[in-house]
């Protein structure tokens, strides 16, 4: 995507935009027809009575009949398990009827009222391994944004820009950094049954810190080295607001980051794209050069090279692992409500951040740098989180990782699976 712009922007600069906005409806169809022969969920269809269809798709995809069967008892192990839970007490359950037949439907009935959603979500959270998973699948998802991965890459371009690249440079530039993060996912794919998902989280997140620490210190360096500012003709051109410096133009960097102001020959002026209001600032007969908007940096590709470091750590691990571990804690019973709130969390965490960062970036907040060493402070943080809380479920079955979750003051998980036979037979 960050090519076809780029292509759009070399050959189309004043409208390339708009292309750039309406080819993405071609992805959009092209999924819409997908939809249209996408099977329906065999635990859906096991709830509605239909057993031998669900079978049937989970023939489609799993790689013998042995696993689909297997995964259709694990379907039907936690239907029966919901049902119990919905009766209103434990003597009903002898009430209930359940038979599994594998090539005909299912018959699954619970002797008291289903309960509502905000009742499952309740029950989800007052089970305590359950709220552990979900803390820590929650948690997962909060970090993945915080470190700051849309940022990245919604406004890729734009922080190329700030490392003083002109704008189609940038936008070239965010394309072919892109494609660090896919092959960073490409190594995880290969990586993460052999080195296990919370080896490749903690190094993935690790690294990850070190790449935005750097990011931040390519920004500082490119500030502090631009040409000093020695004269300033105009009073809009002094300062500006800001919190964490004390705002008073000292630079070319500080200069062109106000708005209607350049820098030429050691001058902050007043201008626009085409030179200074006042003709006297720069004497272009010997060869001085109007800046406005992006100053020379020898740090630029400082910012490249951590940008860079930062997407393909980003891929090894924190990219797709949360997906993959929300996925694996959670309970057959609670898992469909658990993901769906994890997922959730990972979205408003993208909201807040994405919808944060030029406002905490611009030079009254905590400017470009300190708003990537604040993403820095973070990703440490949870660093040091989940290598105290995280564990591994590399080769593990679903009750094994469900016991990880569980202390001594839990029910038993032996009390439970003989309580689940119990029912079902």
């Amino acid at each position: 995507a960050g090519m076809v712009d780029g292509l759009f922007e070399t050959f189309d600069e004043n409208d390339g935009w708009r292309f750039m906005l309406g080819l993405a409806a071609i992805p959009s169809v092209l999924m819409f027809i997908g939809f249209l022969y996408l099977p329906e969920s065999p635990r859906w269809l096991a709830m509605a009575g239909k057993s031998g269809e669900a079978l049937d798709v989970l023939r489609t995809f799993r790689d013998t009949d042995r696993e689909a069967q297997e995964e259709m008892v694990e379907i039907m192990d936690s239907l029966a398990t919901d049902v119990s839970m919905e009766d209103e007490d434990i003597d009903s359950r002898s009430g209930s009827n359940v038979s599994i037949e594998m090539s005909g439907n299912v018959g699954l009935t619970g002797s008291g009222t289903k309960k509502s959603s905000f009742s499952q979500i309740f029950d989800m959270l007052s089970d305590a391994p359950t709220r552990r998973a979900l803390f820590l699948g929650c948690g997962l998802m909060v970090l993945q944004q915080l470190s700051g991965i849309n940022t990245v890459m919604y406004y890729a371009a734009s922080i190329y820009e700030m490392s003083q690249f002109n704008e189609k440079t940038a936008i070239w530039l965010s394309g072919f950094t892109s494609l660090a993060q896919v092959l960073g996912v490409g190594m995880s794919i290969r990586l993460v049954e052999r080195k296990g998902r919370r080896t490749l989280v903690l190094t993935s997140l690790f690294f990850v810190t070190l790449s935005l620490c750097g990011l931040g210190l390519s920004f500082y360096l490119a500030r502090i080295s631009s040409s000093q500012v020695e004269a300033i003709n105009d009073e809009q051109c002094f300062s500006q607001p800001a919190k964490v410096w004390d705002g008073v133009t000292a630079n070319c960097y500080d200069c062109v980051q106000i708005d209607g102001c350049g820098f030429c020959a050691g001058v902050c002026a007043a201008g626009n794209d085409i030179g200074p209001f006042d003709d006297g600032v720069c004497n272009f007969n010997k060869g001085d050069e109007w800046i406005f908007g992006a100053c020379e940096n020898r740090y630029g590709y400082m910012s490249v090279f951590f940008m860079v470091a930062y997407l393909l750590s980003f891929g090894i691990g924190m990219g797709p692992l949360p997906w993959t571990i929300n996925s694996e804690i959670y309970p057959l019973t609670h898992r469909s409500r658990a993901v769906s709130l994890s997922t959730a969390t990972n979205w408003i965490g993208n909201l807040v951040v994405s919808s944060t960062f030029l406002t905490i970036a611009s030079p009254s907040i905590l400017t470009t740098y300190g708003a990537f060493w604040l993403y820095t402070a973070l990703a440490f943080l949870g660093w040091c989180w989940l290598y105290c809380v995280m564990p591994e479920t590399k080769g593990l079955s679903l009750e094994e990782i469900e016991l990880l979750f569980r202390k001594d003051e839990d029910t038993s998980v032996e009390d439970l699976v003989a309580e689940r036979e119990t029912f079902i037979t």
